[in-house]
């Protein structure tokens, strides 16, 4: 029986880094809106069949009209954002159709997400329960005190840059919920409410290119990529 994969995409930030007063889903990247680049990758895999985009209020009719204006029929419900990301997620999830079977949690300012990248993290996930995408660090990164002090050095072939999209089995996931409680605030990815509660994630091979949307720099990175791949 084919599982039924909800893509929950968290759209619902502000754009304090970025320097802008609209939404960084509006941003435009040769031309069209970032957020219609991230559909469209969730539309064309075959694994997802809904798509729930967790946004402002302020923001839901352009967004709306972006998904009927190119055709996203997976775009189900847009809800309304929660004060943090976890929040948000939680509202996303709660408007996923019950014949759930997994969720697909993406960062909307990721728009360079590929089909094949979504299909390879949920793939992963329907063998081990919880998969993310993620890359191999290649900078050496310090652990330091709270007077700027270097304390230690981690190994490099032990850290991983993770990325979106999360997926994670649905009763995992809800349970991984409601173990952070009052702490939910606290998470800023999914990956950690599945630790928290003792679970492990598969961390599965993804790409330099997609990169999260959040100083202006990285609209000139996401644009070259775009021209590079014919887009």
């Amino acid at each position: 029986m084919k599982k039924y994969v909800s893509a929950v995409i968290v759209a619902a930030g502000g754009s304090v880094r970025m320097g802008i007063a609209d939404s960084k889903q509006f941003i435009p990247l040769i031309g069209k809106p970032a957020i219609e680049y991230t559909l469209r990758a969730f539309q064309k895999c075959h694994l997802i069949r809904e798509i729930v985009i967790v946004c402002r209020e302020q923001d839901m009719e352009r967004i709306r009209t972006i998904a009927d204006e190119n055709g996203f029929t997976k775009v189900t419900r847009l809800v309304a954002g929660g004060a943090s990301r976890a929040e948000s997620v939680r509202n996303g999830i709660g408007a996923a159709d019950d014949k759930t079977d997994y969720y697909a949690i993406h960062d909307g300012a990721r728009p360079l997400i590929t089909v094949e990248e979504i299909t390879r993290v949920t793939e992963a996930a329907f063998e081990t329960g919880a998969a993310t995408l993620g890359t191999s660090v290649t900078d050496t990164i310090k652990v330091v005190n709270g007077y700027n002090m270097i304390e230690s050095t981690p190994l490099r072939s032990q850290l991983r840059a993770v990325q979106t999209p999360q997926v994670f089995e649905k009763d995992l996931y809800v349970f991984a919920l409601e173990t952070a409680g009052d702490n939910l605030i606290n998470f800023t990815d999914d990956c950690s409410l599945i630790e928290h509660m003792g679970g492990e994630v598969e961390v599965v091979k993804g790409s330099k290119e997609n990169i999260k949307l959040t100083t202006p720099v990285d609209i000139l990175l996401a644009e070259t990529i775009l021209k590079k791949r014919g887009k």
